[in-house]
C-alpha cells in the first residue's frame, strides 16, 4: 500500500517513514501543503496521512481543496491540537479520522488498515489470482493454502502485481514502487526480482508473464 505523508517536522516524518516502511508500506513524504494535490495528482496512493499546521497551505485548507475536486482519497489527520472542537470541525470538513500527537505506529497502521479497508468496501479486503491471495489485515500472501515466504522486496513486487491483476505493469512502474527508497539501484534489479518470485511461484497455475513492450502480468492459467 502506498500513502503520502504531509508533514512540516522533519525528524517526526523521517522516523515515521521508516516505521512505515519496515511494515511494508510505501511512503512519499512532503513537507509543505501545497505539495500534497500536485503530488495526488501524480500517483495513486490509497491513504493521505495530513498534519494540521503545515507551511504553504495548512492542513484544514488542503483537506478542504481536495473534498471540493471530488478527491476521495482516505485521509487521516495527525495534529498537535487535539481538542473536542478540533476533532468535529475536522471530521465534518471531510476527514475520515483523527489521531492526536503523540501517537503509537501500531495504532496508525490499524487505522490506516481500517480506512483503506472501508474505501475499497469490503470488511475483509483480499486480493486473488487464482489459488494465490493476498489478505490486506495480515498483509499475507498465501499460495493454495500455505504461506507464501517472501523477502520485503518480493513481497512489494508481487503486491504491486497483484493489484493490477489482469493488466501490465511497466518495469519502470515496478521500479519505482519497490525502490522508492534506494539511489543506488538499477533498473535492471526489477528482473532479478521477478526471476526469484517466478521461482517461488514454480509449480502452481499461477505466473508473471512478459509482455514485450508492455510489462510484466501476473495471471493463473
Amino acid at each position: 500500500m502506498r500513502l503520502l505523508l504531509a508533514e512540516d517536522e522533519r525528524e517526526l516524518a523521517e522516523w515515521l517513514c521508516r516505521a512505515l516502511k519496515q511494515n511494508g508500506y510505501i511512503v512519499d513524504w512532503v513537507d509543505d501543503g501545497r505539495l500534497v494535490e500536485p503530488s495526488i495528482a501524480q500517483v495513486k496512493y490509497d491513504a493521505l496521512i495530513l498534519d494540521l499546521g503545515l507551511p504553504g497551505l495548512d492542513g484544514h485548507n488542503v483537506l478542504a481543496r481536495l473534498r471540493d475536486i471530488d478527491v476521495r482519497l482516505p485521509v487521516l489527520i495527525l495534529t498537535a491540537r487535539d481538542s473536542l472542537m478540533e476533532r468535529v470541525n475536522t471530521l465534518k470538513g471531510g476527514a475520515d479520522d483523527f489521531m492526536a500527537k503523540p501517537f503509537s505506529v501500531e495504532e496508525l497502521e490499524a487505522r490506516l488498515t481500517a480506512l483503506i479497508r472501508r474505501a475499497r468496501g469490503s470488511e475483509h479486503p483480499r486480493l486473488a489470482c487464482g489459488p494465490l491471495h493476498y489478505d490486506a489485515n495480515t498483509r499475507q500472501f498465501t499460495l493454495g493454502d500455505q504461506p507464501l515466504q517472501l523477502s520485503k522486496r518480493e513481497h512489494t513486487l508481487l503486491l504491486a502485481l497483484i493489484q493490477r491483476s489482469g493488466e501490465p505493469m511497466t518495469k519502470k512502474d515496478l521500479f519505482d514502487k519497490i525502490f522508492d527508497d534506494d539511489l543506488d539501484a538499477m533498473p535492471e534489479a526489477v528482473e532479478v526480482l521477478i526471476y526469484r518470485v517466478r521461482k517461488r511461484l514454480e509449480g502452481s497455475p499461477v505466473q508473471i508473464v512478459t509482455l514485450r513492450g508492455l510489462g510484466y502480468l501476473l495471471e493463473s492459467r
